[in-house]
C-alpha cells in the first residue's frame, strides 16, 4: 500500500510556565517533507533561549525513520546548547519506537502537556 504525502506544520508557542519552555506543536507527517519546517520551528524556539524545549505529537499522525533522525537530529542541537528536550502526545505505538530506539532515554516521554509541564517544575 502506497502511503500519499501529508503535509507537516510546526508552531512555536510559550507557556507560562514559571521557567523558560517553548513547545513546539508538530501536525501531520514527521518524513523527509518535515523537515525544513521542523528546523525552522526549532530555530525560532531556540532564539528565545528556553531552559527546555518540548515536542507536541499529539496532532502527528506518522513518523518515519527519516522522521526518527530528524528528532535526533533536534536531541543533538538541544543538548548543544544545554536545553532539556521533551516529548509529549505521542500514541503508543511511537512512544514504544522511542523506547525501543533509546529515544526515551534522552528526550522525555511524557503523556500530555500538563505532565510535561509538572516534570519541569
Amino acid at each position: 500500500m502506497q502511503r500519499l504525502q501529508q503535509d507537516f506544520s510546526a508552531s512555536v508557542r510559550y507557556p507560562d510556565a514559571g521557567r523558560p519552555v517553548a513547545i513546539i506543536d508538530l501536525q501531520g507527517e514527521v518524513n523527509s517533507f518535515a523537515e525544513s519546517a521542523l528546523n525552522e520551528a526549532f530555530g525560532v524556539a531556540e532564539a528565545q533561549e528556553p531552559e527546555v524545549i518540548m515536542l507536541n505529537f499529539s496532532a502527528v499522525d506518522y513518523i518515519n525513520s527519516t522522521g526518527i533522525a530528524l528528532i535526533v537530529a533536534l536531541l543533538a542541537r538541544a543538548r548543544r546548547a544545554n536545553r532539556r528536550l521533551l516529548s509529549y502526545g505521542l500514541d503508543d505505538h511511537y512512544e514504544e519506537i522511542f523506547r525501543i530506539t533509546r529515544l526515551a532515554d534522552f528526550i522525555g516521554v511524557h503523556p500530555d502537556e500538563e505532565s510535561a509541564l509538572q516534570a519541569i517544575a
